[in-house]
């Protein structure tokens, strides 16, 4: 009996996506390709430079400690955002008009643009007209965002909280969701704690969900760029001026587009590179 032939016909249902992204993605990246090895003086006249933008940017400390805040920055919003966001998911209602209410609450922050949320955080945090910011001050704080790095840090992290945490409240109660009541039933006769059944039944379960919600706030953190140049412009001075603003300082504000597109590069490869490490270390152990 001869082996049947497979049906390749689904695969011209894929070509218009594979053109779409070729469009969107590939033909631009070439061209920062182009850019990150030449030079130009305008008039459309381009000089090979080969790899001296990308030894200038490696090189250069601006570039260093800008990639260490953006890193410091992801670490920080990733420590929290995960946890917070279990913690909130658990105690969200499983039945009853209450779970679209919550569901509501936790889908709006993530509907708001990034400009407009960036705009809020500005006015909610100035120290003298500012919820927060007066808040702060009239509990004995000397809290100005506009001055003091310090207070920049807390007011960008918190508002990249308050604007992402709802993302992994929504993956991980999907996640809670999907786990059959059998389990549950098991463990109430087995007179387990909450701890316990948190431990053995639902983080297991989740695995897989906090791989996504962790591999997305990722790689959405260490591309932060609307949202934190409307709100600190990377001030004051420089304290919060992160790899993806510094990034566009260099192309917009100082038009330097062959080290701009060299860092923009450099910049992805890090992003593929740390994502792929966080895959590979968060499903080690499934591939044993």
């Amino acid at each position: 009996m001869s082996a049947r032939t497979p049906n390749q016909k689904a695969w011209w249902l894929v070509l218009p996506v594979v053109l779409l992204v070729a469009f969107n993605a590939v033909v631009p990246l070439m061209a920062v390709v182009n850019y990150s090895v030449q030079e130009t003086f305008g008039n459309n006249e381009f000089f090979f430079e080969g790899v001296r933008w990308f030894q200038e940017v490696m090189q250069s400390t601006r570039f260093r400690e800008a990639l260490q805040r953006q890193m410091l920055f992801t670490a920080i919003v990733l420590a929290i955002q995960v946890p917070l966001g279990v913690a909130i998911a658990l105690a969200m209602p499983r039945t009853g008009f209450g779970v679209s209410v919550c569901l509501v609450l936790m889908a709006m922050p993530l509907l708001i643009p990034y400009n407009v949320v960036g705009a809020m955080w500005n006015i909610f945090a100035l120290p003298d007209i500012g919820l927060m910011g007066r808040g702060l001050n009239a509990l004995g704080w000397d809290f100005n965002y506009t001055r003091q790095p310090f207070a920049a840090w807390v007011t960008l992290v918190a508002m990249d909280v308050w604007h992402w945490t709802s993302l992994v409240v929504l993956l991980t109660y999907a996640g809670l969701s999907a786990i059959p009541d059998a389990y549950y039933q098991a463990a109430r006769i087995d007179g387990a704690s909450k701890w316990a059944i948190f431990r053995h039944i639902q983080l297991p379960k989740l695995k897989h969900v906090l791989l996504i919600a962790v591999l997305l706030r990722f790689m959405d953190s260490f591309m932060i760029y609307t949202e934190a140049v409307v709100l600190t412009g990377g001030g004051p001075g420089n304290a919060t001026t992160l790899l993806s603003i510094d990034l566009v300082k260099t192309a917009l504000g100082q038009f330097d587009l062959g080290p701009a597109a060299a860092m923009s590069l450099i910049y992805f490869l890090i992003i593929l590179l740390l994502s792929w490490l966080f895959y590979t270390v968060m499903t080690k152990d499934e591939a044993r």
